[in-house]
């Protein structure tokens, strides 16, 4: 389905240099956020609250809204933007509910945690129950939790976006 749906994504797609270099705005710290919030999650081994944990419960999906809103604002293409944003609402929102529930019951502070870090709109201000000694940001994490592969695959989008304005103006 993601091969039909990058298709898709290039078909519909209409970028710019400016709709790219807007849409960098948002690609490049939503794939900051989410390669320093791999590097801190031991997933089911302990509750993760140190980097961005102790600012939002869900970095991971923050990051990715982030990539998905700056690819949809490179793509210059309100369809490409109203799919997302129902795959987010379809797809995500169902995932953190279940992930939650699991946390509830693996993690007995996940209840005291998640009354002081918002769910998904990130704080301003580390919550005060996080320490910020608990797990440093590990490079072993980031490699072990695949997460390079983010950036594999936004280089590609990028070079594609790239080679079709480079396409368009051929023509």
């Amino acid at each position: 389905m993601g091969f039909a749906l990058a298709v898709l994504y290039f078909w519909l797609a209409q970028p710019t240099w400016h709709s790219l270099g807007f849409g960098l705005v948002g690609i490049v710290p939503g794939l900051l956020l989410r390669a320093v919030a791999s590097g801190h999650v031991r997933k089911n081994e302990e509750l993760t609250t140190s980097g961005p944990y102790a600012y939002t419960r869900n970095p991971l999906y923050v990051g990715s809204m982030l990539i998905g809103a700056g690819f949809a604002i490179a793509a210059r293409s309100w369809w490409i933007a109203l799919a997302m944003i129902m795959m987010f609402l379809a797809i995500y929102l169902p995932v953190i509910q279940s992930e939650e529930d699991f946390l509830v019951h693996r993690f007995p502070d996940f209840e005291d945690y998640a009354g002081n870090v918002p769910r998904f709109i990130p704080r301003i201000r580390r919550a005060p129950s996080c320490s910020e000694t608990s797990v440093q940001f590990s490079l072993d994490l980031y490699r072990q939790h695949r997460e390079y592969n983010a950036l594999i695959g936004t280089v590609a989008v990028i070079a594609g976006l790239v080679a079709k304005m480079t396409m368009l103006r051929g023509s």
